[in-house]
């Protein structure tokens, strides 16, 4: 009898401790991570004249996702640090209303913006991309002095990379702070053969959205692509969900190439930039004056997605509020396709004599 109760006892044991163990696996399990993405907006704002429209607060601004009210997080203006936007708290002589505080390593500061706030902070990426096929041989010198001119125009912390294109991509000088490096890079360029442009700007586009904070892509062709394998749709939709803003100059008139000329405005205004056909050396010094002064007025806005059961095309809306939103227009990209999102899965390592814990998959 003792023995058989004795047998009893050890086979309960086995059950409980087996339950233990598979419950204590089931909750390794269900311990997931999801990292999500903060969603970046420049944003230009012009009067009815064409005049830039500065000054105004995150209150100004209402920004929407496929109708869904978005909560800026972040918000600056021009060149000025980009800064947190937090809900005024109990002690607020305002409620609701919408307070701008500097990330200033100060302990009361929440650091949940980490390390991408303080990569905002540093100044804009700028990408240069230069048109070095047959195309460009006529006006080679004088496009190399106006991209020269540009960048020794571009303000302080501003990093530039250099690429430039003929049938295959060249990056002559990656990310920098030091101009010199970059005009080097510029002067160094030869003329090659075909131009394969969307193939170019895919590559760059990607390079770019490696980098947090502002980036924007210069681009500098003559027009016509001939030896691309992707189509622009495909470089647009890209630059859309990595929030770059793509500024196209072309060197030919739009009415000379009325299917590139169509492809650069569609792509420059559903990234937030512009396109511009500039004949003349003059006239391509003008269009670079103004990019420069665009990247000057900017603000930039950022906010983490509300739920949102949608996982294709997200529309983006950003509109003005208040007295100051009379006659005037907004710029900034359409939407988005959300990329993939990184997930880990966090495991509970189980006490001592309840077995192997479960392998951690990343």
């Amino acid at each position: 009898m003792a023995k058989q109760f004795s047998l009893a006892v050890l086979v309960l044991m086995a059950v409980l401790f087996g339950s233990i163990y598979r419950a204590t696996a089931q909750e390794a399990e269900t311990k997931i991570r999801v990292e999500v993405n903060m969603v970046q907006l420049n944003v230009a704002v012009m009067d009815s004249k064409g005049n830039y429209v500065t000054g105004l607060r995150p209150s100004d601004f209402v920004v929407t996702e496929d109708g869904i009210p978005q909560k800026v997080a972040t918000f600056g203006e021009g060149n000025e640090p980009t800064r947190k936007v937090t809900s005024d708290g109990p002690d607020s002589d305002k409620p609701g209303e919408l307070r701008v505080r500097r990330q200033n390593g100060s302990a009361d500061e929440s650091s949940e913006l980490g390390s991408e706030l303080g990569s905002m902070m540093a100044g804009a990426n700028v990408f240069i991309l230069f048109d070095t096929s047959n195309y460009m041989y006529r006006g080679f010198v004088f496009a190399q002095d106006a991209i020269a001119e540009f960048v020794r125009s571009l303000d302080g912390p501003d990093r530039v990379a250099f690429y430039s294109y003929s049938r295959d991509l060249s990056r002559a000088t990656t990310l920098t702070a030091d101009r010199s490096q970059v005009l080097r890079g510029v002067r160094t360029t030869v003329a090659g053969d075909d131009a394969a442009l969307y193939n170019a700007l895919l590559m760059t586009v990607r390079d770019a959205g490696q980098n947090t904070g502002r980036k924007v892509i210069v681009v500098f062709s003559n027009g016509p692509d001939n030896s691309s394998m992707v189509p622009p749709e495909d470089v647009a939709e890209l630059a859309q969900s990595k929030g770059i803003p793509i500024y196209m100059i072309s060197t030919r008139e739009a009415k000379l190439e009325p299917v590139s000329s169509t492809v650069f405005k569609r792509m420059s205004a559903a990234t937030g930039g512009e396109a511009y056909f500039a004949k003349t050396w003059k006239q391509q010094q003008r269009a670079f004056a103004s990019i420069r002064n665009d990247l000057a007025h900017l603000y930039s806005l950022s906010y983490y997605p509300q739920a949102n059961p949608n996982r294709g095309w997200r529309a983006i809306t950003v509109k003005l509020v208040g007295d100051r939103a009379k006659g005037c227009r907004v710029r900034t990209r359409n939407g988005y396709r959300p990329q993939a999102a990184r997930v880990s899965a966090e495991t509970v390592t189980p006490a001592p004599g309840l077995g192997p814990a479960p392998a951690t998959s990343n």
